[in-house]
């Protein structure tokens, strides 16, 4: 099948003189002026090239120019202008469209078949190339989507490894991501300054999965024993957030390298304190990564809203109680006052998750 060349130009002398020299190589279309033109372009299919005239009756070459350039039918069909006189002006604006070369009057076979060859080869070889690319991209996105599910599987069964260990349901995992995620996007709006982005908000709450990873690490005769830990055993119990890190480290998984970064810190930092008095760090303030007192703040709320052995779920006034006592230190004031006015003022938010994740 030849490629198919539209040919631009009032001037019937022109049109025929330019079938002549491209007729054995291409199939030819005519239109006398811009309109024409136009609506052959609009209806037909798999036309490879114009030659367009620039001064014409009814639609002149720039006015079909500005139409063309309103979709974007010049990135897939080049344009060639066909024109005895060009000014330096006209030339340059005619680049400004877009348009790809000029052609001289009067004609010379040898050069209008040489730049109209060259023109069809260009735009085949980048209308190709760009196919190829769409594809490839296609195909990374979908792997990228994936690898992404994998992760997220992965993170979820390591936390819920963490939860069986520690005798819980398995559910705080996902009211903590949850929680996080809720938190994560009302304090993107509060402090724009963050730059939480929907990237980073989708990181935190995958890693909020892993904040207790190192519990792993603990005995049971510690992380299970009934009554209060000795000294000696609570500084153990309190080394779970550098044993997380380790492990995470150890294990050997393609993730993402800002994922991983953020599970770091929030297992390394979710056990640190505003006002300084945490660990492992006694980190204070914003030294503490947002994102970990984030999960950590949604960990601690999800604490004392569950049934534990020893009490039942904290009402919710003595939630916020607690929340406005604690504001400075053990809390980020900041994000403290996000959480207490998703409760004053969106709580069902809250209630939706209990009740969809609520522990036997």
């Amino acid at each position: 099948m030849k490629n198919r060349i539209l040919i631009v130009d009032d001037a019937y002398i022109n049109r025929e003189l330019l079938k002549e020299m491209l007729s054995e190589n291409y199939e030819i279309l005519e239109a006398e002026n811009g309109k024409e033109a136009l609506d052959i372009v609009e209806n037909e299919k798999h036309i490879n090239g114009i030659l367009l005239d620039l001064v014409m009756p009814v639609m002149d070459g720039f006015e079909l120019l500005e139409e063309l350039k309103k979709t974007d039918i010049m990135d897939k069909i080049p344009v060639m202008i066909i024109s005895s006189e060009m000014t330096a002006q006209n030339e340059n604006r005619c680049f400004n469209y877009g348009v790809f070369d000029f052609i001289g009057r009067p004609f010379k076979l040898q050069i209008v078949q040489k730049r109209v060859e060259n023109m069809i080869k260009i735009y085949d070889y980048k209308n190709h190339l760009e196919d190829r690319v769409r594809a490839q991209t296609e195909v990374l996105r979908k792997a990228n989507e994936k690898l992404k599910k994998r992760n997220k599987d992965i993170m979820d069964m390591l936390g819920t490894i963490v939860e069986f260990r520690n005798l819980e349901s398995g559910e705080h995992i996902k009211r903590v991501k949850e929680y996080t995620r809720v938190l994560a996007e009302y304090f993107s709006v509060k402090y724009p300054e963050y730059d939480l982005t929907r990237d980073k908000i989708n990181n935190i709450v995958e890693a909020s999965a892993l904040h207790d990873l190192g519990k792993i690490c603990i005995p049971d005769r510690i992380l299970l024993k009934p009554g209060k830990l000795t000294d000696e055993e609570f500084a153990y119990m309190k080394t779970h957030t550098t044993r997380g890190c380790e492990l995470l480290n150890s294990v050997n998984i393609d993730w993402d390298e800002e994922l991983i970064k953020t599970c770091y810190e929030i297992i390394r930092h979710h056990h640190e304190k505003y006002d300084g008095n945490g660990y492992p760090g006694r980190l204070k303030g914003e030294e503490i990564p947002y994102f970990a007192r984030i999960a950590a703040f949604a960990d601690t709320f999800d604490a004392m809203t569950s049934r534990r052995s020893y009490r039942g779920p904290i009402d919710i006034e003595h939630v916020k109680e607690e929340i406005k006592r604690c504001e400075g230190t053990q809390f980020d004031p900041q994000i403290a006052e996000v959480f207490l006015d998703i409760l004053n003022n969106d709580y069902d938010k809250i209630k939706d998750i209990q009740e969809k994740y609520l522990s036997e």
